[in-house]
């Protein structure tokens, strides 16, 4: 054992945190301690009484490295950020069964958005979550859609706001304050009566729901009552969906354990003025040498702590353990900072909340039952892959309106270039266009590229059409270099364009010099993909289209009385000219303005 035991002897014993590393300074363990010599020495004493697994620990030590803090709560936080960091393999496994998403309202901002995230940052944002059940988020975030008209894009308005209301405007689903054609105090509202309805105060809403329904239909407004009523139905379902889940006590989080062997769950349920708000599972691996008391201090640090974050994401008034942990002081401190009020962290004995704590074993068992672990990995089908696009590539709009541009050729003639729109993911094909390249550029890409998107934007500004959100080109840095340039060239550098690059499917953004790879499971690169493939479909159509006529022309211009017209006849009759050299004499004869003598003359031309 290489580690030097008189330099262990020399340790300070302040609050800290330790690592072990290896012979080849990978980091085998991360530890918290109250005082760091004795703990850490504690490893090394001679016949200590060590675990199977702590005494394999000790046989692979090579170095010791320690970090003195200024309390124990930093020690607690440091710790879950190095073990985040690094990963130690004698750290306990532990994995979320999913990465449960939040409704997230940036109430900070002088035009609070309201979206759904699966990140959580201490931005003083207010975050409601996270929701294991998926459909009564999505339900919840309909009913605001329907009243209100939040805005979904990323600027930080009023200082980086636009130039141009986007699509969002126009088709009623934003007042478009970033133009000013919505005030702060309107907008900051909307924003309120939110925040009541995500809090869950239905009722208080309902009748001011239902007066506005009534004078809507006094006016004769009954497209507007029709809305009106259907938001009544849906609170009246969030509020049947609330008192089922009712349940004693107030702001609650209840911490149920279940083990079975080396695999071990956790759950946290949330419990909000009464209601029964979700439940975070997570999953322990290798834990058969490991404590109750462990697992539930991995739990904690985990779930509070954000895997090293510390983060303000609706934080109860009590946590209730199912029994003691070490670091049960440290952790109330912790939390009632964060949340600048009082924070109890408790173990009860007796009365209803021992069957809360009963209620949230249950729950770890039938997690730790279950066992599905695909769906640790399944991405959820209700997530709006328009909306996951947006927050993968940071966009300032929500990508509604996109447009694809592919370049096609047959090498080096027939240049030709598509350009395909989607609209709220799905393919818009009275906004599809197809052009030749008037350029004599051959196999030269980037200057095709340049001008098909100069063309297309061109051609949107004159006619006033709503830009697209995202432009999408086929390629990699070139082609994106070559976007860049035409927008830059029509003053449009605040259109957001990307490139995706076939091969290995990266995604390249402007002003960064590494690609992005998005997971090929994650639903905004299926949109993508989607995206790129129609643009090439639509391309190499027209390529295809344009080259038959070619050779139509070339092999059938030669034959006395067939001109431009026939040829033509000739392509769309029999599609190509192999079809043409298929086809009877009887086929060809019955071709409107064709006769058997023509019919002749063609197939012995074409050898016959």
């Amino acid at each position: 054992m290489p580690v030097d035991l008189a330099r262990l002897a020399k340790l300070a014993t302040q609050p800290g945190v330790y690592l072990f590393r290896d012979a080849r300074a990978g980091v085998l363990y991360v530890g918290k301690a109250k005082s760091l010599r004795p703990r850490v020495r504690s490893y090394f004493q001679p016949g200590a009484e060590l675990s199977a697994k702590n005494r394999e620990l000790v046989w692979l030590i090579d170095a010791v490295e320690t970090i003195v803090v200024g309390s124990e709560a930093e020690a607690l936080i440091l710790e879950a950020n190095l073990i985040k960091e690094h990963k130690p393999r004698f750290n306990i496994l532990l994995r979320d069964d999913k990465k449960y998403p939040y409704i997230k309202v940036t109430v900070r901002e002088p035009f609070p958005r309201v979206y759904v995230t699966r990140r959580i940052t201490n931005d003083g944002s207010r975050y409601f979550g996270p929701y294991t059940a998926v459909g009564p988020m999505r339900q919840a975030l309909e009913v605001v859609k329907q009243l209100h008209t939040v805005r979904s894009c990323r600027y930080d308005l009023p200082r980086d706001a636009p130039e141009r209301a986007c699509l969002d405007y126009h088709i009623g689903r934003c007042k478009a304050p970033c133009v000013g054609l919505q005030t702060e105090a309107d907008y900051r509202g909307m924003i309120d009566e939110i925040l009541r309805i995500l809090e869950g105060d239905t009722e208080g809403l309902r009748s001011s729901v239902e007066a506005r329904m009534r004078a809507a239909s006094e006016r004769l407004d009954f497209e507007r009552a029709a809305e009106l009523r259907d938001v009544v139905a849906g609170l009246d379902a969030l509020a049947r969906d609330q008192r089922v889940h009712r349940t004693q006590g107030g702001d609650l989080d209840i911490v149920g354990l279940a083990r079975d062997g080396e695999l071990g769950a956790g759950v946290v349920l949330r419990v909000r003025s009464g209601l029964l708000l979700g439940r975070e599972a997570l999953r322990f691996g290798k834990v058969l040498h490991e404590s109750d008391a462990d697992l539930l201090g991995s739990l904690l640090s985990r779930h509070y702590l954000g895997g090293g974050d510390l983060v303000l994401a609706d934080l109860p008034r009590q946590v209730l353990l199912p029994h003691d942990v070490e670091d049960r002081a440290v952790l109330a401190e912790v939390l009632s900072e964060a949340a600048g009020r009082q924070v109890a962290v408790t173990v009860p004995r007796r009365g209803g909340n021992v069957r809360l704590l009963e209620l949230a074993e249950q729950n770890a068992r039938q997690v730790l039952e279950d066992r599905v672990t695909a769906l640790a990995y399944t991405a959820d089908r209700a997530e709006d892959a328009v909306y996951a696009l947006q927050d993968e590539l940071d966009l300032k709009v929500v990508p509604r309106l996109m447009v694809c541009f592919d370049i096609s050729h047959t090498q080096g003639t027939e240049t030709v270039a598509s350009a395909v729109m989607f609209e709220n993911g799905e393919p818009k094909r009275a906004g599809y266009r197809h052009m030749r390249i008037k350029g004599e550029w051959g196999n030269d890409d980037f200057r095709s590229m340049q001008e098909a998107v100069t063309r297309y934007f061109r051609r949107r500004l004159d006619e006033g059409a709503p830009l697209p959100d995202l432009t999408v080109v086929d390629g990699g840095k070139g082609q994106l270099g070559a976007a860049l340039a035409a927008l830059e060239g029509l003053g449009l550098a605040d259109v957001a364009v990307i490139a995706l690059a076939k091969k290995e499917e990266e995604v390249f953004v402007p002003g960064r010099s590494d690609s992005i790879r998005l997971d090929r499971r994650n639903r905004a690169l299926h949109l993508l993909q989607r995206l790129r493939d129609e643009a090439h479909r639509f391309a190499l159509r027209y390529n295809r289209k344009l080259r038959t006529k070619r050779t139509l022309r070339s092999d059938l211009g030669d034959i006395p009385g067939i001109g431009p017209s026939r040829q033509t006849t000739l392509l769309r009759r029999f599609g190509s000219l192999q079809g043409v050299r298929e086809a009877s004499r009887d086929e060809i004869a019955r071709v409107p303005g064709f006769s058997e003598a023509l019919a002749s003359r063609i197939l012995t031309y074409l050898g016959r």
